[in-house]
């Protein structure tokens, strides 16, 4: 097409804008289905033990009671929660219901009754007796000879290695990382360790079932991935899979967090055994326990880089901790290594990971996917580097990252469970990125003038890149089918989930694009396994990329049956007909047009021909974001307190499909990194409890806490996304934490390697270097 684009790259109205600021979209709770039941799950109090003996009768005998499930009256079917592509890479170690829990909110137990109240007070009513076994919370024990082991069970499948509690393990290089150190003029190796943070979604985790009139299991729920789920339930309840229907409404935020089957499949198991409605939705302290959360890790990276700061080696190895189950274990970590190391041009690079079981709330999930952690440990040791040469870091940047053309060997070998091709990068906008958000930042000015050193409130800057994908390559698909009505509008199903994002209005508008309609003429249905085709879900930012790939296969059949159909009304030529506007019109200069309304009427009513057609997309590829994160920040020296001044983001989506929207997607990622930051944490006692499972001393950045944003959007035109689109709801939250942490050292000259950045971290550290201080004059005094 020729003409110019008119509703791609324009920031039009969200297609269930109206609906959701006047309340009328309906979220999964709001439904009123007669009959229905509460469900509610009773958790485990210990975070290791095994269900000597369970005794329901007085929760069964309770009035208002219709159900009460434990591991006796339930299939025992080892599966993975994960929502991710069949075969799963993760462990098959998880039962609907299990005589030994693993973590401190666990399941032991499930009950329906006719009131939350009263199924509160069944829950109370059982009876359990616990054997208690040896708890393992640390992950640095986790292996140790003599730890207890947590899946000691016989049908799980797929861990690694059981008997030193290790889900999964790692270990890929390229080029020959020691010879890069032997070669290198300056090595330098530090450790860090970021925590456990929770998605916190404005809507908990909630799901709806209920049997239709044909006796099919129906599912409302809250989930990224409708058919994965669907899937997933219809193997642990051991039901056809065509006997499973569910349906994703609007949703309240899932960030990663519902990119699992939690609740679905013991929804499920109630309304099969109580033939009635069932409703179970989290609190919100459930939410931060029984929910998942981001892996914690340790890291250690190690460079070796030139005297004139060319990167020749790079080694990253991590110990992680998925919890008690191995939901999302290698392939978040895999992440750790590849979307990060491959950054920089360094010719030797090698990834090692052991994902560990610990008796601890379950990590799973979580928007960035294992880059936040890598990223802040490399980007901090790439500042610490530049910083020892002399060098101003965006300078170190600009000769080592990564550039257009270049070929990223890394990645291949850590795909999603499986090995890939090797990434090319086709378009690259991180040298625009770093220098429009350096300019927006003030960075060679501040770079010089700060800190000043004349108060106890110190101010510096500091920088960081990051990058992501786009999709997993080889892995991820979707499909989309269009139909024509009437009057010229176009019925769009895609099986793709908006999770408040404005996914719906981005396929929309990649429809109409194609289509020439405006974007009124599209109606989409999305995330109905029973009404839209196929779609992995929302996840690994592949649903601009891939969803939108599929949507713009099938405009592009319909599109060519359109034209077909107006060749003939306006007795033209296919290759002189155009499209836009809700019409066809010829390109010659004797202009003449169809409705796209006549036109449907005329393929209807005169042609006897339903103008329609599918599409299925996946790529071989996963195109690389970028994006360059640039900080100021004020340090209180006195009290240990960091308050961010200004951050400026700049990022490369390839084409912004709808920039104001794109713009949202990054100040959403922005505000979760500066909690990942400086204060966000679920912080476990000694017995694996959570201590902090609350909006009051969990701490999140409001919107009074928020620092000046800058956003930056630098355009590319990637050629494997439709219309030059590649991905931005991800890498946004990759760059605040190292861009912080820099900045705080060139405001008070102290590195901090663990998150999140609290005041008394930053308080002992600078206590450390004035007594390193003192002890080196002290030295140096006759």
């Amino acid at each position: 097409m020729s003409r110019d684009r008119l509703v791609v790259g324009r920031n039009v109205r969200k297609v269930d804008g109206v609906k959701l600021v006047t309340g009328g979209a309906a979220f999964t709770d709001d439904v009123q289905i007669p009959g229905m039941l509460y469900g509610k799950i009773l958790p485990s109090p210990h975070a290791h033990a095994r269900i000597r003996r369970i005794d329901t009768r007085k929760a069964k005998a309770l009035a208002g009671v219709h159900a009460v499930l434990t591991y006796k009256d339930v299939p025992r079917v080892p599966h993975t929660t994960a929502g991710q592509a069949w075969p799963e890479p993760s462990p098959y170690d998880t039962y609907l219901l299990d005589s030994k829990v693993r973590f401190v909110g666990d399941r032991v137990a499930a009950v329906a009754a006719e009131s939350r109240a009263i199924a509160e007070r069944a829950l109370a009513l059982i009876e359990v007796d616990y054997e208690i076994l040896p708890a393992v919370l640390d992950m640095e024990q986790a292996m140790a000879p003599g730890a207890a082991v947590i899946h000691d069970e016989p049908d799980s499948t797929k861990i690694y290695d059981r008997e030193h509690n290790i889900a999964g393990y790692i270990l890929r290089e390229i080029g020959n990382v020691e010879q890069g150190f032997a070669d290198s003029d300056y090595i330098v190796e530090r450790e860090f360790r970021t925590q456990r943070q929770q998605h916190c979604p404005i809507e908990p985790h909630i799901t709806i079932s209920w049997l239709d009139t044909d006796g099919r299991l129906v599912i409302r729920t809250s989930t990224q991935v409708p058919y994965h789920s669907r899937r997933q339930v219809a193997m642990i309840l051991q039901i056809p899979v065509s006997r499973v229907h569910v349906i994703k409404p609007r949703i309240g935020g899932g960030f990663g967090g519902k990119q699992e089957m939690l609740l679905e499949d013991i929804c499920g198991a109630l309304t099969l055994a109580t033939r009635r409605p069932v409703k179970i939705e989290f609190t919100r302290e459930e939410e931060f326990y029984m929910a998942r959360s981001r892996h914690p890790q340790r890291l250690r990276m190690k460079m070796g880089v030139t005297r004139d700061g060319i990167v020749l080696a790079s080694q990253l190895t991590v110990l992680a901790t998925t919890g008690a189950y191995g939901s999302h274990s290698t392939t978040v970590q895999g992440n750790t290594g590849s979307k990060v190391l491959p950054l920089y041009r360094a010719p030797n690079m090698r990834f090692e990971c052991h994902v560990v079981y610990t008796n601890n709330p379950v990590a799973g999930a979580f928007r960035g996917y294992g880059c936040p952690q890598g990223f802040f440990a490399q980007e901090t040791l790439v500042d610490e580097i530049a910083c020892e040469l002399g060098m101003d870091p965006l300078e170190f940047h600009r000769k080592n990252v990564i550039r257009l053309g270049d070929t990223d060997h890394l990645s291949a070998q850590l795909g999603e469970g499986k090995e890939g091709l090797p990434r090319l990068v086709r378009s690259c906008g991180l040298p625009q990125c770093m220098e429009r958000a350096a300019r927006a930042i003030g960075w060679a000015q501040k770079r010089k003038s700060l800190p000043n050193g004349h108060s106890h409130l110190r101010r510096g800057v500091g920088m960081a890149c990051t990058m992501q994908g786009s999709g997993i390559a080889g892995v991820d698909w979707a499909s989309a089918f269009l139909k024509m009505n009437e009057d010229g509008s176009f019925y769009l199903q895609v099986g793709a989930s908006d999770v408040g994002g404005g996914a719906d209005t981005v396929l929309a508008q990649i429809a109409a694009e194609t289509l020439g309609v405006t974007l009124d003429k599209i109606i989409i249905t999305s995330g109905d396994t029973d009404i839209t085709p196929f779609d992995v879900g929302a996840y690994a930012s592949s649903t601009t990329i891939i969803s939108g790939g599929a949507v713009k296969k099938a405009a592009g059949k319909v599109r060519a049956q359109v034209l077909d159909l107006a060749s003939k009304m306006l007795d033209a030529p296919v290759d002189k007909l155009d499209c836009g506007n809700n019409e066809v019109f010829t390109t010659c200069v004797c202009r003449k047009a169809v409705s796209m309304t006549d036109l449907a009427m005329q393929a209807m009513y005169k042609e006897k021909l339903q103008i329609m057609d599918g599409a299925s997309h996946f790529n071989t590829d996963s195109p690389p974001p970028f994006c360059a994160t640039f900080a100021e920040v004020e340090v209180d020296t006195e009290t240990g307190q960091v308050r961010v001044v200004h951050l400026a983001t700049a990022v490369d989506p390839g084409t912004a499909i709808n920039p104001m929207q794109a713009e949202g997607q990054v100040e959403g990622a922005v505000a979760q990194g500066l909690g990942y930051a400086l204060t966000e944490e679920l912080v476990l006692d000694a017995a694996g409890r959570p201590v902090n499972a609350n909006f009051l001393d969990y701490k999140m950045f409001a919107a009074e806490d928020m620092p000046k944003l800058t956003t930056i959007l630098v355009e590319t035109d990637e050629p494997l996304g439709p219309y030059g689109a590649k991905s931005i709801s991800e890498v946004p939250i990759n760059g605040p934490a190292p861009a912080i942490a820099n900045a705080i050292f060139h405001a008070v000259g102290v590195r901090i390697r663990k998150l999140p950045i609290r005041p008394e971290d930053v308080l002992r550290a600078l206590g450390a270097k004035r007594a390193a201080n003192l002890e080196e004059e002290a030295l140096l005094t006759p």
